[in-house]
């Protein structure tokens, strides 16, 4: 499986959501630090919730769930 060459056009529409903590100001930022997630076709498209027009970084859903678990575990701490 081959990642999109083109993530922002592979994921025009999609339906990118963001953490339910995004909303309620986790981390003492207001919310205002936070990415929105949109999975399609067996990728994960991430992009900066304040720039929804700007550029999409693509992950396989294998990848993905490797970094989620890593967060999970405390591994980025």
């Amino acid at each position: 499986m081959n990642k999109p060459t083109n993530p922002k056009a592979f994921f025009k529409n999609a339906k990118f959501i963001k953490a339910t903590g995004s909303y309620l100001g986790g981390g003492g930022n207001g919310g205002d630090i936070c990415v929105e997630v949109a999975k399609k076709d067996g990728y994960v498209g991430v992009r900066d919730s304040k720039n929804p027009t700007g550029p999409v970084l693509s992950y396989t859903t294998q990848e993905w769930d490797v970094f989620v678990a890593g967060v999970k575990n405390g591994e980025f701490d």
